[in-house]
């Protein structure tokens, strides 16, 4: 009974073998191998969103430093016998501290190189980068780039609004007209107007 015992106890540990510190080595090394390389790669994605967030951040404060402002009145002139409105005129200025923003006019062709887009609608045409002049309003440094301090007037000619853009109907008394000022950076400026129901030869519209 006692021998059988003992050749028992000698099956269950037949073919068995102790872990050796090489293999130990081994295993540990692939441990902190695999670890490393899921911490650089933790490590890189968390860089790479901090600096897309980043510019992200850059990019919106450069839309909020570019915004154009209207300055005062928008003017509306008739023709001589007061029955449509032959020109609109605005200012615009640069938001404080600002950076300068290309007010280069457009010439109403198709090889205008204007980075400031106007757009007007009506209730029966809609035109895209209309033909439009500008105009330095007090001090400025004689170049087309609007800057801090500086005011520019627009004047839309609404019988000239360059190649192939036609007004199918003038616009006159009670007629709705919207401008959209499209600075190739920062925010747009819209401009809605209703005509009063009898016109003059400049007026003021609110």
């Amino acid at each position: 009974m006692y021998l059988r015992l003992i050749k028992a106890i000698r099956n269950l540990n037949h073919g068995e073998r102790g872990m050796t510190g090489l293999e130990t080595a081994i295993i540990l090394i692939a441990f902190v191998t695999v670890a490393a390389v899921f911490g650089y790669a933790v490590l890189s994605a968390g860089l790479f969103s901090a600096e897309r967030g980043k510019e992200t951040i850059y990019a919106g404060l450069a839309e909020a430093k570019s915004n154009l402002e209207l300055s005062g009145s928008v003017i509306g002139m008739s023709d001589n016998n007061t029955e449509y409105i032959v020109k609109i005129l605005f200012t615009v200025k640069n938001a404080i501290a600002g950076t300068p923003i290309d007010m280069g006019a457009c010439d109403g062709t198709d090889n205008a190189t204007n980075k400031c887009v106007i757009s007007l609608t009506t209730a029966h045409d809609y035109f895209n980068n209309v033909k439009w002049t500008v105009e330095s309003i007090g001090a400025d440094n004689n170049n087309r780039l609007l800057e801090p301090g500086e005011q520019f007037e627009i004047t839309v000619n609404m019988t000239d609004l360059g190649d192939n853009k036609t007004l199918t109907e003038n616009l006159t008394f009670n007629d709705f007209f919207n401008i959209q000022v499209k600075p190739s950076l920062g925010s747009t400026i819209t401009i809605q107007r209703t005509l009063p129901a009898a016109l003059e030869r400049i007026m003021d519209l609110h």
